[in-house]
């Protein structure tokens, strides 16, 4: 079984995801992100759904008032995330950031934040501890947020900044990275 294994994955191809890992890509037009960003709120959320069903639970306050912030909350991310991807095919770049850019975002979303996507991520998950009523899961937004940080937008700006250089420079200077 392992040969079978060792002919579909050749050595040099978990030195190869080490490496995609701890270094971005620049041997290709992207910024060589760590993960889909999507997949990484999604990891994220399932273990701290598993933490709050099976280990501990930490209630943040009455049910009532969790659920209102969640309602809104789970209103804001998905309509913050789906202006950010209208204005980014509006401006005929890629949303997906594994994919090269093709031109500096400013309209929408982008005039606030440089990141709304990612943004939207993390209310989103947010939004999961107010419906669950768990410091825990709600807690959970921290590690998404450096995982996003440190795995995806710096090497994004990296990138960013390598390709386009003072126009997005400007950008970096005009709007926030968050909020």
């Amino acid at each position: 079984m392992f040969s079978i294994l060792d002919s579909w994955f050749p050595d040099s191809f978990f030195k190869d995801v080490q490496n995609r890992m701890t270094e971005p890509d620049t041997s290709s037009d992207n910024p060589g992100i760590v993960a889909f960003p999507p997949l990484i709120w999604l990891i994220g959320a399932v273990i701290s759904a598993l933490l709050h069903f099976f280990v501990i639970r930490l209630p943040i306050m009455s049910y009532s008032a969790c659920l209102v912030c969640g309602i809104a909350l789970v209103v804001l991310a998905p309509a913050l995330a789906l202006s950010a991807v209208v204005t980014m095919k509006k401006a005929g770049t890629n949303v997906n950031p594994a994919e090269p850019a093709l031109t500096i975002v400013r309209g929408g979303p982008y005039r606030f934040t440089r990141n709304p996507m990612y943004l939207a991520l993390c209310l989103l998950q947010v939004a999961f501890g107010f419906f669950l009523n768990d410091w825990i899961t709600l807690l959970f937004v921290v590690p998404l947020a450096l995982i996003m940080h440190y795995g995806v937008v710096l090497r994004e700006e990296r990138y960013l900044t390598a390709k386009f250089g003072e126009p997005y420079l400007e950008l970096k200077r005009e709007v926030r990275r968050w909020l």
